[in-house]
């Protein structure tokens, strides 16, 4: 007799249906568009002869007779690879494996195209790092291009880091008819531990540490193929696309280079086969309402990346769904933190995995009523296939085995009777100085609220020569704006973070508000981040000036400036953002037309229309702020 199903928790129920009402006009005419496309059958079948011919004249033996001749699933390869990340360089040998599982399970693959990916490890604080968000665009971008030959029944993505899955996963979506699996690589084996990194970076901005200190204890941290280990975006990436039903089960975070990760890879070639042959399982139907909810549940149990808040915005936009941040803080509000990961904790994701992982978090959050089980996944229907973790079978092919029911490790992963804390430590403030997402689940309770004189700053340059001589040695509300992506891409500034702990060690009540980015990598420091509108939009930051008493309460949601309104009011803004001649080198030029059109961080901070349009068909509604 089959156990009842738990209850789903009734904000999770509630969120959901608001998200489906909220959409309904856009999700329709997404559907709508990708079941037309699929009723036309693989294009190829009815391309003119010299098309089609150009589409295998490159292949041979039986996979130019399968082409050929039409008669098999066509799958594209779609790969992030380079072998300057880390992450991305055990991806060069998946396109051979995956071919050869391809063309076992009756199918015939294709390496499409590359995407590319940049890390925002070497480009952080360097003027490289102003073209990582847009990179998310151009990614999307490439995987369309890839895909517009329209010779394919199905599409295998490969990527891994910060702006390359949630690319690769929009572009995908503009062909949501076709089947489509994401394929990771795994992260790099557990190097120095998070903890004494951070102590020597701060040792470093103290002057505490040399140079080439430092060096050691970074190489040490980042030390071999794989991702990094902390759990920053991309490890958030994984988890969260898992749990979305988009990996095979357990996929996330098995080592590269280790027989399972090959055999996980062959699968997903022999699966994605299945997937566009005999289930037909689009895309687009995968991720939709349920899917989304569930990959914001898993965001917030875990204490991940704040970029989500970005990503996961667009990514639903993409298949016609209106996400917002009040969905995030709603959602955050009844889910429990559940991981205690670097850097909320001391432990990295090998640690995580080895306590049981996503397939633990899964069956916690499912026991809960937290996360919809009647989704469709990638593995087939119903998110209860994600409690089973892969492991070899004696013909070295994988299979699935049910994983313990408690936790292997309470330091590092808790079931939802048992969490670190009651909710998920993401929350919205918002007041006179704008709107913003700040996550406290490294934060502690007594340094959630700051009130404190205002120290602006426009470059994170400015904020470290001020901090070096010893200028912000006192309470204060670090304020660093122009960082948004209208202004300058919206970098990364977590290279903030060191200086800032030094001096909340140092007994000050400190904070952060900006309208850049602090990704995963936010910390100890209370940190109002992605404030919109945006200085360079006109937004209040914009107004700021030094020792204006500023205060940020992430009990109450308060992010406020405490002046007189119309004095405030009355400021001429200041600093503006470079014009498009200042905003040069470093290919910066290339992406003066994406920040030009670029949307809200509210909206996903995204090129391509926001919530408002279905799936890019008509221009986000932006605030009036944004056009001034």
């Amino acid at each position: 007799m089959c156990a009842a199903r738990p209850a789903l928790h009734p904000v999770i129920a509630e969120v959901t249906e608001r998200i489906a009402a909220r959409s309904l006009r856009t999700r329709t005419a997404y559907l709508d568009r990708i079941a037309a496309a699929s009723a036309e059958g693989p294009v190829r079948a009815g391309m003119a002869c010299s098309n089609l011919a150009h589409g295998f004249a490159a292949c041979a033996g039986e996979d130019r007779l399968a082409v050929r001749g039409r008669r098999k699933p066509g799958i594209a390869i779609v790969s992030a690879y380079n072998d300057l990340l880390s992450a991305h360089q055990p991806l060069a040998e998946f396109p051979e494996w995956i071919k050869e599982a391809t063309r076992d399970a009756g199918g015939v693959a294709q390496f499409a195209g590359g995407v590319p990916a940049m890390c925002d490890g070497i480009t952080q604080g360097r003027s490289g790092m102003e073209l990582s968000l847009f990179s998310r665009e151009v990614i999307a971008m490439a995987t369309g291009v890839a895909l517009s030959h329209e010779m394919f029944d199905g599409a295998l993505l490969l990527g891994v880091c910060d702006k390359i899955v949630p690319g690769l996963l929009i572009g995908a979506l503009s062909f949501g008819h076709l089947p489509a699996i994401l394929v990771p690589a795994g992260p790099m084996a557990s190097g120095l531990p998070n903890k004494e990194k951070a102590r020597i970076r701060q040792r470093y901005a103290e002057g505490l540490a040399s140079r080439e200190e430092l060096l050691d204890a970074e190489s040490a941290s980042y030390h071999s193929p794989g991702t990094c280990t902390f759990y920053g975006t991309a490890n958030s990436n994984q988890l969260v696309v898992e749990v979305m039903g988009l990996h095979l089960p357990g996929a996330s975070f098995v080592h590269p280079g280790t027989p399972l990760r090959r055999a996980l890879t062959e699968e997903a070639g022999r699966r994605i086969v299945r997937l566009a042959d005999t289930e037909r399982t689009p895309l687009g139907e995968v991720v939709d309402e349920r899917s989304v909810v569930n990959g914001v549940v898993s965001l917030l149990a875990t204490g991940g990346s704040t970029n989500h808040t970005l990503h996961l915005v667009a990514i639903a936009a993409a298949a016609g769904i209106q996400l917002t941040w009040d969905d995030f803080a709603e959602l955050s509000a009844v889910v429990p933190l559940l991981a205690n990961i670097y850097p909320n904790g001391s432990a990295d994701i090998n640690h995580f995995h080895a306590a049981g992982g996503v397939q633990f978090l899964v069956g916690t959050l499912l026991d809960a009523g937290l996360l919809h089980e009647d989704v469709r996944t990638v593995a087939g229907d119903g998110l209860h296939r994600y409690r089973q973790e892969p492991v070899l079978a004696e013909d070295g092919t994988p299979t699935w085995r049910e994983v313990p029911t408690r936790s292997l490790d309470l330091s590092v992963l808790r079931p939802v009777h048992e969490p670190f804390s009651p909710d998920g430590g993401l929350r919205m403030v918002s007041g006179n100085l704008g709107r913003a997402v700040i996550k406290v689940s490294a934060v502690a309770r007594e340094n959630r609220r700051v009130c404190a004189p205002a120290r602006v700053f426009t470059t994170q340059a400015g904020f470290d020569a001020a901090f070096r001589a010893g200028e912000l040695d006192g309470d204060v509300v670090v304020v660093v704006r122009g960082q948004g992506p209208r202004a300058n891409g919206m970098p990364e500034l977590h290279g903030l973070t060191p200086a800032l702990g030094v001096l909340m060690d140092r007994g000050h009540q400190v904070a952060l508000v900006t309208d850049g980015r602090m990704s995963g990598a936010s910390g100890k420091i209370p940190a109002a981040i992605q404030v919109t509108p945006e200085a360079a939009a006109g937004g209040p930051l914009a107004r700021l000036a030094d020792g204006d008493l500023v205060s940020l309460d992430a009990e109450t949601g308060e992010l406020e400036v405490l002046v007189d309104a119309a004095a405030f009011a009355a400021r001429r803004p200041a600093d503006a953002a470079p014009d498009d001649t200042e905003w040069t080198g470093t290919g910066r030029e290339l992406f003066a037309a994406l920040r030009r059109s670029v949307g809200p961080a509210d909206h996903g901070a995204s090129v391509f229309g926001g919530p408002d349009s279905a799936h890019f068909g008509t221009p986000a509604t932006i605030p009036s702020e944004v056009h001034r």
